[in-house]
């Protein structure tokens, strides 16, 4: 009797793991398809870094989406006076009080018609996206495409850069952008297959 109780314990015991493998297996398989989505499209990820830490997380991106890599770059560099939020007539400034700026931007994509989803990376100014972005959106025709905004920040949210993007730019398939400020790997990798 205490071998057959022996035996039938060791069957539902490996009874059990075999489901458990089947349901991790199928859990990965789920994990691994939303992944492969953004995976098996033509990826971008554009990005205007004052500071590397934007650039930074976008390295990050492209190696999670296997995207390729896209610096927004000003015709006229900004120095660390024009960054001094502090000073109202810094440069950066006069140009988040104007919201008709389109700073002049070098390094322009050929086209962005190969892509299918472009992620848009920034540090946020002023509660939202520096004036440089638009002159980007503004370079290309972005309609029907999957724009996703990310950015950093030392203190305000992507909330308003998004309102402020869908409105300007209507023709977008817009995704809620997320604020990625020292991601891991993991995170970005979570936030990419939840797109």
């Amino acid at each position: 009797m205490k071998k057959i109780l022996m035996m039938m314990t060791a069957v539902l015991a490996l009874t059990l793991a075999a489901c458990g493998n089947k349901a991790a297996k199928n859990q990965s398989a789920e994990t691994e398809g939303n992944a492969d989505s953004v995976k098996n499209s033509k990826v971008l990820v554009a990005y205007f870094s004052a500071s590397g830490v934007t650039a930074g997380v976008a390295k990050q991106l492209a190696e999670v989406t296997g995207g390729e890599l896209h610096q927004i770059q000003p015709e006229q560099p900004y120095t660390d006076a024009d960054l001094d939020w502090r000073d109202k007539q810094s440069r950066s400034t006069l140009e988040m009080q104007d919201k008709t700026s389109r700073p002049a931007i070098i390094n322009k994509l050929d086209s962005i018609s190969q892509y299918d989803i472009i992620f848009v990376g920034f540090p946020i100014w002023w509660g939202t996206a520096p004036t440089i972005v638009n002159t980007f959106m503004e370079s290309y025709d972005f309609s029907g495409k999957t724009v996703v905004l990310f950015a950093t920040s030392g203190g305000s949210g992507i909330e308003q850069a998004d309102k402020d993007f869908s409105e300007a730019y209507p023709n977008v398939n817009w995704k809620e952008g997320k604020l990625l400020n020292s991601p891991s790997r993991q995170d970005l990798e979570e936030w990419v297959k939840g797109l």
